[in-house]
């Protein structure tokens, strides 16, 4: 099974959905970088928000790593475009590993991470991986993707959300 490395987002959202298990149903183990650990759990607990501690209490329970990223790995890694610390880091540190699976869901990152060659999922396709691993009912994907269309702190927007449901009922998936 290739590395997967998580970028802040995917986390963030699955750890307000409740639904990090999905990651080791799915992945077996997922990795982040110090800086996404940062910005989701430390920085996220001085908010007071309840999905930092999900994730902490997740990630502790799994005893999954925290990568510190080199500053001579990030230093030669010059993004085409602007990135945070998190996908960065997450981005540098991918370069380095044959053929890992990159957890994104900005835009801008994920082309970037075309570009640079690698292979990328988001939250929604995570989401949809799991339904078609029968790790999730078609209804509670459904409920999922609603409430991630609903939620102003998930920053993925309806439209996106319902064309995923549109095209995995034309697929009669």
């Amino acid at each position: 099974m290739p590395v997967v490395l998580c970028d802040a987002s995917p986390l963030m959202t699955l750890g307000k959905l409740n639904r990090l298990d999905l990651f080791s149903s799915l992945f077996g183990e997922v990795q982040i970088p110090r800086a996404v650990y940062d910005e989701v759990v430390t920085q996220g607990l001085g908010r007071g928000a309840a999905d930092a501690f999900t994730v902490r209490l997740f990630w502790q329970r799994q005893a999954w790593p925290i990568i510190d990223v080199p500053d001579s790995l990030l230093s030669a890694y010059t993004p085409s475009v602007v990135l945070g610390p998190g996908e960065t880091e997450t981005l540098a540190l991918a370069q380095t590993l044959t053929d890992p699976l990159v957890l994104l869901d900005d835009e801008a990152a994920r082309a970037e991470a075309r570009c640079l060659g690698l292979r990328v999922r988001g939250t929604l396709g995570t989401l949809v991986l799991a339904y078609r691993r029968d790790l999730l009912s078609f209804d509670r994907l459904e409920l999922l993707l609603h409430e991630i269309a609903a939620r102003p702190d998930i920053w993925i927007g309806a439209k996106l959300c319902e064309q995923v449901l549109a095209s995995l009922r034309s697929s009669g998936d």
